[in-house]
C-alpha cells in the first residue's frame, strides 16, 4: 500500500520541488527535520507560489487604469526602467540555465508591465507610440535571447538592475510626492510585488546562489518598500477633481 502511494507521490514531488535523495530522506526515511532538504523544499515551494502569484500581481493595476480610463499618477519612466530590469532578470536567468521556480515570475510580470506602459501611452493620447513600443519591445527581448549577444551584455545588463529599480522607484515616488496622492496606483500590486521581492531574497540565494540576483531583490525590495509606505501615507489623499478626461 505504500508503495502505491509513494509512486504517484515521487513522481509529483521529485522533478518539482525535491531532488529524489531529499524524498528518500524525509518520505522514506522520515527524517522530517532535515534542514539542507527542508530549505530546498521551502525555496522551491515560495518560488513557484510567486511565479502563479506572479500571473495575477499586476492585474489590479491594469484594471484600475482600465476602470478610471486614466494612467493619472503613475510615471512612465519608473514603469519602463521596471520594465527593462525585469527583461534583464529574465534573460540573465535564461543564459545561465537557472531553474524556471527561481524567476519565472519576471516572465510573466514583464508581459503585465508592457501592458501597463502601452495603456499609459494610450491614455496620454500617444496610442500610435505604444504600438511602436510594443514592436520594439518584442524585437529587443529576441535580439538579447539570440546567438547574437555576448554572454558579458547580458550579465552587464543584469547589473544594471540595481540602479534601474532604485531610479525607477524613486520616480514614482517623487511623483506620488510631488501629486500628494498615489493616483491610479494599485495598493494591490505594490503590496504583492513588496512581498514577492521579500521572498524572492531568499529563495535566489538557496536555488542559484548568484549574488547578483540576491542583490537586485534585497535592493527592489527597500524601493517597494518605500512605495508601499507612500500608499499607507496617502491612502486617504484623493486626487483633484478634473472636468475634463485628460487628452
Amino acid at each position: 500500500m505504500a508503495t502505491e502511494v509513494d509512486g504517484p507521490l515521487k513522481r509529483v514531488l521529485v522533478p518539482i520541488l525535491l531532488p529524489e535523495k531529499c524524498y528518500d530522506q524525509i518520505f522514506i526515511q522520515w527524517d522530517l527535520l532535515h534542514v539542507p532538504c527542508l530549505k530546498i523544499l521551502l525555496s522551491k515551494g515560495l518560488g513557484l507560489g510567486i511565479v502563479a502569484g506572479s500571473l495575477l500581481v499586476k492585474l489590479p493595476q491594469v484594471f484600475k487604469i482600465l476602470g478610471a480610463k486614466s494612467a493619472e499618477g503613475l510615471s512612465l519612466q519608473s514603469v519602463m526602467l521596471e520594465l527593462m530590469a525585469l527583461t534583464g532578470t529574465m534573460v540573465y536567468s535564461i543564459t545561465n540555465n537557472f531553474p524556471f521556480s527561481s524567476w519565472g515570475e519576471a516572465l510573466f510580470l514583464m508581459l503585465q508591465t508592457v501592458t501597463i506602459a502601452f495603456l499609459v501611452l494610450h491614455y496620454r493620447g500617444q496610442t500610435v507610440k505604444g504600438v511602436a513600443f510594443l514592436a520594439c519591445s518584442a524585437l529587443v527581448l529576441l535580439v538579447l535571447l539570440s546567438p547574437l549577444t555576448p554572454q558579458a551584455v547580458v550579465t552587464l545588463l543584469q547589473a544594471s538592475n540595481m540602479p534601474a529599480v532604485v531610479v525607477g522607484r524613486l520616480l514614482q515616488a517623487a511623483t506620488n510626492y510631488r501629486n500628494g496622492h498615489t493616483g491610479q496606483l494599485s495598493a494591490i500590486t505594490v503590496f504583492l510585488l513588496f512581498g514577492g521581492s521579500l521572498a524572492r531574497i531568499f529563495t535566489s540565494i538557496q536555488e542559484t546562489g548568484d549574488p547578483l540576483m540576491a542583490g537586485t531583490f534585497v535592493v527592489s525590495s527597500l524601493c517597494n518598500g518605500l512605495i508601499a509606505a507612500q500608499l499607507l501615507f496617502y491612502w486617504n489623499a484623493k486626487a483633484p477633481h478634473k472636468k475634463k478626461k485628460e487628452q
